[in-house]
């Protein structure tokens, strides 16, 4: 198959979120499968020297170029942008080569490529599929803006899409009770990308200044208000009020800052709390040294208000760190006293999650010793090759599973 997928952002622009690694993971998984695959993203500032050895990138009239193990990306030349939507002229002029492509998968909703490219998509008969990565349902902030944007553009494009893909039977849920046809739902997970080897422990601690025998909560991801990394720091204030543990403790909070001021108003938190000097702040963590911290952390908390899935969680699943996890999060079946726990979204039950697991050593053992089995189910594999059949459903034209 030749196939075109859009997104707003793609690898090497990692401080946009998970999205980037969760398609380029796909994209290389068809291309290595034998399908022909395109990805078509923005510009955020695109240099051959940000990519990894071994990928090739040139000048093209849409923008730069990269080619990597079989997948062409272009990263289409931005005019101007607001938050993580751009506006890209070129996207018409490139959209207008839509037939040479069989299927199209369309990444994300609030931004204007997948309007632009599904238009044509329509126009020539071409079928294509929607993957809304969590935004399918308002939430947090723009809310007006949003639902502008389903009136003008979001309603058409999922009302044509040939089928919807979701991440967890929560998000299936979400569109189902949003209107769509349940029938046009199909699950299909995220996997998980798997270090090259586990680092050894204590690089992460040594370099931000963290006692070998101290407790680590670790946060990793971007810094807003989706995410709750305020929840997180109540919840580790509250625990630490009450834990009998005579151990140093340390909450690690890494990603970027999507909302501005966001670290400002957690380090007030925090001052206000009573525990300015129990948070590091590291900003973004990519490659090596986002999986030395996983490796370091006693425990990963993703203190979400809603995830449709949750990659930090299974990078460190994969890592062999414990979990917490709201009960809003995608991935949550995977863990639940397997490789962690689940929780309310609330500050004492968060607290009383990191009571279990940093007060009680021998339960913190159990879920370290289920993560690689639990890591290796969540494997790309099985995701990729479901996409593959994904798309042949959506060629034949067949909905009902």
């Amino acid at each position: 198959m030749k196939i075109l997928m859009t997104a707003e952002s793609y690898y090497p622009f990692m401080d946009k979120g998970g999205p980037a690694v969760k398609i380029r993971a796909i994209a290389l998984g068809l291309a290595k499968l034998g399908h022909s695959v395109t990805v078509l993203t923005s510009d955020w500032g695109f240099q051959p020297s940000m990519v990894l050895p071994g990928i090739s990138s040139d000048k093209t009239r849409f923008g730069w170029r990269m080619q990597e193990s079989g997948v062409e990306t272009f990263f289409l030349t931005s005019v101007a942008n607001y938050r993580t939507v751009s506006v890209n002229p070129h996207v018409l002029d490139f959209a207008r080569r839509i037939r040479e492509y069989d299927i199209v998968h369309i990444y994300g909703l609030y931004d204007l490529l997948g309007p632009a490219v599904t238009f044509f998509c329509q126009w020539n008969h071409i079928p294509y599929v929607v993957e809304p990565m969590g935004m399918f349902r308002p939430i947090i902030r723009n809310l007006l803006l949003k639902n502008v944007y389903h009136i003008t553009l979001g309603n058409r494009l999922l009302r044509s899409a040939r089928l919807l893909i979701a991440t967890s039977e929560q998000e299936k849920n979400e569109m189902v009770e949003g209107g769509i046809d349940p029938q046009r739902v199909v699950v299909r997970r995220n996997g998980v990308e798997m270090p090259s080897a586990i680092p050894s422990p204590g690089a992460f601690r040594t370099k931000v200044g963290i006692p070998s025998d101290a407790l680590v909560v670790l946060y990793l991801g971007r810094l807003e208000a989706k995410k709750s990394p305020e929840l997180l720091v109540a919840a580790f204030a509250s625990w630490r009020k009450k834990t009998k543990s005579k151990k140093a403790a340390f909450l690690v909070i890494a990603g970027p800052e999507h909302e501005q001021g966001y670290v400002d108003r957690l380090n007030s938190q925090a001052s206000s709390l009573g525990i300015r000097d129990g948070i590091k702040f590291t900003g973004p963590l990519y490659d090596d040294a986002k999986w030395r911290a996983y490796r370091d952390a006693d425990v990963f908390v993703l203190p979400s208000q809603n995830e449709n899935f949750g990659n930090s969680a299974a990078e460190a699943i994969a890592s062999g760190t414990p979990v917490i996890v709201t009960d809003r999060c995608g991935i949550a079946t995977y863990i639940a006293q397997r490789t962690g726990l689940v929780v309310m979204h609330d500050e004492q039950a968060m607290a009383r999650g990191l009571a279990e697991i940093l007060d009680r050593p021998e339960l913190a053992a159990q879920f370290r010793s289920a993560c690689l089995a639990v890591a290796r189910e969540l494997s790309w594999e099985e995701p990729v090759s479901q996409m593959a059949r994904i798309y042949e459903r959506a060629l034949s034209g067949a909905v009902a599973a």
